[in-house]
């Protein structure tokens, strides 16, 4: 065997959990919520005083959430929200080639989830008659969706927990 061979399985032995390693209280934080989603726009993405940017999302009930995102991520929101092209094509554009390519299309994208401060997001996509859910973070998801023109969801719960105040003034 390699030494290469032995780090990665040894590596991999190290940090492998096996599911009843994983505390139960962190397993049944993250399932059996309803979901019952709420279709949101994008309103914009914004520079916080203090540093970092945030997507702003709201529903039509007027309820406003932000969204903590990576400067890449708002670059590439801002982009798709302009309809401006790229000098080059963006990690998010590529991905919508692919998807194109192969005959997949993205139904819609849900946030599904808040937990310990951090959101948890799904790209529903279909190809070839069938359904396919793929886990992502909800700046990626919203990126590609704004590209596809898909529709962003989130669960009402996650909306009821993260919405804040927000004045278009």
């Amino acid at each position: 065997m390699a030494p290469d061979d032995e780090f990665l399985r040894q590596f991999n032995e190290h940090f492998k959990k096996a599911p009843d390693e994983i505390p139960p209280e962190e397993v049944e934080a993250r399932r059996n919520r309803e979901i019952n989603e709420k279709e949101v726009k994008v309103l914009g993405v914004y520079e916080h005083p203090r540093g970092g940017a945030f997507v702003l999302l709201r529903d039509g009930r007027g309820r406003t959430m932000p969204i903590w995102i990576g400067q890449p991520e708002a670059v590439s929101i801002s982009m798709a929200l302009e309809g401006g092209p790229a000098p080059r094509p963006m990690t998010h554009d590529l991905i919508r080639l692919l998807l194109e390519r192969l005959g997949a299309t993205v139904e819609h994208i849900l946030v599904d989830d808040l937990y310990n401060n951090t959101y948890y997001a799904k790209i529903a996509l279909h190809q070839n008659g069938k359904a396919l859910d793929v886990d992502c973070r909800p700046s990626d998801a919203i990126a590609v969706a704004l590209r596809l023109k898909a529709p962003i969801y989130v669960a009402d719960a996650v909306l009821e927990e993260a919405q804040v105040e927000w004045s278009d003034e």
